[in-house]
């Protein structure tokens, strides 16, 4: 397919693919004559990476850049490849003068997981719980284990599909993955929040208002909120 043909496909401006190809993080096309390039559906797939990188993610074009230089040429050491794959990622944290990070170091002690404590997860890591302390937010001992397990489940059903692909393939998705599935878990827990907090009104009901509150029968809910229909129940069989 043509250039026009390719922002068609992809819905995306022909001067933004332009700026890709220039920023080297699209593959040029190939050359059918002196002014023309064709594109393939390789190039479909590529630009539609870049765009969830820089419109999902938000990431600058030299941090996608990085990313997409990790998926294209892996490093010899794949743990080594999803470090910088998770040092391109916000939040951007600097290194410590002293190369400590206690917060980390003491919360991964509680937990059975595998790390280089030079990486940039440590670092993010450290940095999170010492927010959390500052803000004088609940945090006590045992939140490092609930987290750091529902993490590691959420980590072994994302890495499933990883058993039937070949090692480059393994690097790439890895590094994709990181990438892709924290905007869906961040979007998620905020939902769940929001859910469990319109629960709580219903429950505890406005001053004077019917038991049950909002949502309650004949109780309007808040505006703007919505709910799974719930299915109506099983009618019994006459014997």
């Amino acid at each position: 397919m043509q250039l026009s043909a390719l922002s068609e496909v992809t819905g995306v401006s022909i001067a933004t693919i332009k700026f890709y190809l220039r920023e080297g993080v699209l593959p040029r096309g190939v050359h059918v004559n002196a002014t023309r390039a064709e594109y393939s559906e390789d190039h479909v797939k590529r630009i539609r990476l870049i765009s969830a990188l820089t419109e999902v993610r938000s990431l600058p074009m030299s941090q996608v850049k990085e990313i997409l230089q990790l998926v294209d040429a892996p490093l010899p050491d794949p743990s080594e490849t999803l470090s910088r794959a998770i040092g391109a990622l916000p939040p951007y944290v600097d290194d410590a003068p002293d190369g400590e990070y206690p917060r980390a170091r003491e919360a991964l002690s509680a937990l059975d997981y595998i790390y280089d404590t030079r990486s940039a997860g440590v670092k993010q890591l450290n940095s999170a719980i010492q927010a959390v302390k500052d803000a004088n937010l609940f945090w006590e001992p045992e939140d490092i284990a609930f987290y750091g397990q529902i993490a590691m489940t959420m980590a072994q059903r994302e890495l499933q599909p990883l058993a039937t692909m070949n090692p480059k393939d393994i690097v790439s998705f890895a590094v994709m993955g990181t990438a892709m599935y924290e905007p869906v878990i961040l979007a998620l827990r905020r939902l769940a929040h929001q859910t469990l907090n319109i629960r709580m009104m219903q429950q505890r009901g406005a001053p004077g208002g019917p038991p049950g509150g909002p949502g309650a029968p004949g109780v309007p809910r808040p505006s703007g909120t919505t709910q799974a229909p719930v299915p109506p129940p099983a009618e019994a069989s006459a014997d």
